[in-house]
């Protein structure tokens, strides 16, 4: 019994992105824009491991799993999967951090499941782990592009004005996942969740 308590403590916080300079910065990557500013205020580092970077945190004796896949979007999936399986960790410790269109600039949504949302990155997140049954952080990076054009805004960086918005919810976003590990899923959901 002892053991499977201590398998529970491990949880696993996947940010979405693209890897390459390129990219960095973008909408698409607002998953990856979360994990660096934690690793920020904790002096945690980023190492190169199996299909992601890496870094590991310990929260009143959780420890956490912070991942960057390196698969690209469109196969992140390969990568949550290699560690949740490596570590052992449940699916109720998991959550991924995904951009959002459907969601006002810097709002923040937690979810307990649900479907793609016609996200690939976690269409492919699902179709690895072979459920919709985990827990995502929604960053609303609003909706502001013509009809046809979702995938150049999606891959573009924030105006100065966005990024004033933007900020915040970043600084927000860590402190709800810090919040999810330590309090669980439905009290996270009441105290960020608010309008």
């Amino acid at each position: 019994m002892g053991c499977f308590y201590f398998v529970n403590m491990k949880f696993l916080i996947a940010g979405l992105g693209n890897v390459g300079i390129k990219y960095a910065d973008t909408r698409h990557n607002i998953g990856f824009s979360v994990l660096d500013a934690w690793a920020s205020q904790e002096k945690l580092i980023f190492e190169s491991a199996r299909y992601a970077d890496l870094a590991m945190h310990k929260i009143r004796g959780r420890q956490v799993f912070l991942i960057k896949p390196t698969t690209y979007m469109n196969l992140c999936g390969k990568a949550v999967k290699f560690h949740v399986e490596k570590e052992n960790i449940p699916l109720e410790n998991i959550l991924v951090i995904v951009d959002d269109i459907a969601l006002s600039l810097g709002t923040i949504r937690i979810r307990p499941k649900g479907g793609d949302g016609g996200h690939n990155g976690l269409t492919d997140i699902i179709s690895s782990l072979g459920t919709d049954n985990f827990t995502r952080l929604r960053f609303g990076i609003g909706n502001d592009f013509a009809k046809g054009f979702q995938a150049d805004y999606v891959l573009s960086r924030w105006t100065k004005d966005e990024e004033a918005v933007i900020n915040p919810s970043i600084l927000k976003a860590t402190e709800a996942i810090k919040h999810f590990v330590v309090h669980g899923l439905q009290n996270t959901m009441n105290t960020f969740n608010k309008k």
